[in-house]
C-alpha cells in the first residue's frame, strides 16, 4: 500500500515538471514571436563607393583618391551632396543617395525599399505668400466744394477761368485745370487732384492727407 502511495506521489511530482516545462518553452517562444524582425541593412559595395568618391571629385566635393574607403572626408562630401539634393544628411550611402548619384544598384538592393526618412523634410511650415497678383483697394481723391471755390479763385487770377466760383467742378473748371497743370508740370487730368491742390497752396483735409493714391 506504501508503495503504490508513493508512485502516485512521484507520478504528481513528474508531472508538474513536465507542465512547467512546457510552460516555460511556450513563453519563450511568445517572446519570440513578439519581437519584431529586423530588415536587411542597406550596405553598398566598395565599387559604388568609388564611383561616388569619382563624382564628388568631379563636383569638387571631395578631394581624396577615389579607393573604396568610406572614410570622413568621404562622408563630408556626401553630406554636401546630400544638402544640395533635398536628402537628410546623413553622410550614408542609402538607395536614395545612390540613386540620385546615379550609381546602378545590384539586386540585393534592389529588394530593400527606399526609406521616407532619407529625404530632407521642412519642419516648420511656412505661412504662404499672398498673390503677386493681389492688390489693395485704392482710395478714391476728391475735392470738397471749398476746395473746388478756391481752385476756381487761383484759376480766375492765372486767367486759366472765367466763371463763378461756385465750387462746382463743371466744364469750364476742369478746362482751367487742365490749362494750370500744362503750365505748372502736373499731369494733366482736369481733375482737382492732391498733387494740383498742393501746387495752388489749397489746404487738405486730414482725409485726404491720409489717401495714397492720387487721381
Amino acid at each position: 500500500m506504501k508503495k503504490i502511495f508513493a508512485l502516485v506521489i512521484l507520478s504528481f511530482v513528474f508531472s508538474l515538471g513536465v507542465l512547467a516545462q512546457d510552460g516555460g518553452t511556450t513563453a519563450a517562444t511568445a517572446k519570440t514571436a513578439d519581437k519584431p524582425k529586423r530588415g536587411p541593412v542597406f550596405r553598398p559595395t566598395k565599387d559604388q563607393i568609388k564611383q561616388v568618391q569619382t563624382i564628388l571629385n568631379d563636383k569638387k566635393l571631395y578631394t581624396g583618391e577615389a579607393g573604396g574607403t568610406y572614410n570622413d572626408a568621404t562622408r563630408d562630401g556626401i553630406k554636401s551632396f546630400q544638402k544640395d539634393n533635398g536628402l537628410k544628411q546623413t553622410g550614408t550611402l542609402n538607395r536614395a543617395t545612390l540613386e540620385k548619384f546615379g550609381v546602378t544598384l545590384t539586386d540585393t538592393q534592389k529588394a530593400i525599399p527606399v526609406s521616407p526618412n532619407s529625404y530632407e523634410t521642412e519642419t516648420t511650415a511656412k505661412p504662404a505668400a499672398p498673390p503677386s497678383s493681389a492688390k489693395k483697394p485704392t482710395t478714391i481723391f476728391r475735392a470738397n466744394k471749398d476746395q473746388i471755390t478756391a481752385a476756381q479763385k487761383v484759376l480766375k487770377d492765372k486767367s486759366f477761368y472765367s466763371g463763378e466760383a461756385s465750387g462746382k467742378l463743371d466744364d469750364a473748371t476742369r478746362d482751367g485745370l487742365k490749362k494750370y497743370q500744362g503750365a505748372n508740370g502736373v499731369k494733366v487730368t482736369g481733375t482737382l487732384n492732391q498733387v494740383t491742390l498742393e501746387k495752388m497752396g489749397i489746404e487738405l483735409t486730414n482725409a485726404q492727407k491720409a489717401a495714397s493714391t492720387t487721381n
